[in-house]
């Protein structure tokens, strides 16, 4: 639905994660589903969920900050290794588990996806989201 890319915090002088939503999609799909992303990954506030850094709209374009996470997505790391060693399992699944408890008091509340992908689990690093995928270098408009 929306666009994760690696973007530059001019202010605060740090690469971030940007997640941005297509006009056309929100034109398409409406924004309704992303706004309400944002608001709860505004009301989240543990260790194991990325926080977000602000959001807003710029020439139609809804959009919101996010810490960005340097490292393999787990997705990545199981395709590499293919079994991770059981030590690392458990401290990705009990990470995971969590963030997801915690999580599941916003969510019942029907105000966020209840979704997340391998994708989206840092094996380097312990934040987590429910929605932020890999980032990728904008492209170029015009």
């Amino acid at each position: 639905m929306a666009t994760v890319y690696l973007a530059q915090d001019d202010k605060h002088r740090r690469l971030v994660a940007l997640k941005v939503l297509r006009p056309e999609l929100a034109a398409a799909l409406g924004p309704e589903r992303f706004l309400r992303e944002i608001e709860t990954a505004a009301g989240l506030n543990h260790p194991h969920i990325l926080p977000l850094h602000d959001s807003g709209e710029a020439a139609g374009w809804l959009y919101y900050v996010m810490p960005l996470v340097e490292g393999e997505s787990l997705r990545s790391r199981l395709e590499r290794e293919r079994q991770l060693p059981l030590a690392d399992a458990l401290q990705i699944a009990r990470e995971a588990a969590d963030a997801l408890s915690y999580a599941a008091i916003t969510w019942s509340t029907g105000t966020s996806s209840r979704r997340i992908f391998s994708s989206v689990v840092a094996t380097r690093w312990s934040p987590i989201s429910g929605s932020l995928g890999p980032s990728r270098q904008p492209e170029a408009s015009g």
